[in-house]
């Protein structure tokens, strides 16, 4: 394959999504950690989200907020915040 269709400095021009979290040490943090990441893995950029909350993808202190999540996107009949929050959950 011709170099012309590499993008190895790719991950370095990534645009910088503003997630809207908490002070690192607000009592909320982690669950809009965990909503970031989620909302996130929706259009394909946990990379992005990892690198904004700190935490990686099925991090297990979060796992009670994405539990509080999947509930929600239940019974909001919202199938792709449900796919993510039971892939984060795996």
């Amino acid at each position: 394959m011709s170099r012309a269709f590499l993008r190895d400095d790719a991950e370095g021009e990534m645009p910088r999504r503003n997630y809207g979290l908490p002070a690192r040490d607000d009592p909320g943090y982690d669950r809009a950690a965990a909503r970031a990441l989620l909302e996130a893995a929706r259009v394909s950029e946990t990379q992005l989200a990892e690198r904004a909350t700190g935490y990686y993808w099925g991090e297990p202190v979060l796992r009670r907020y994405v539990e509080e999540m999947l509930v929600e996107a239940e019974e909001a009949r919202d199938d792709r915040l449900e796919q993510v929050a039971r892939r984060f959950l795996r």
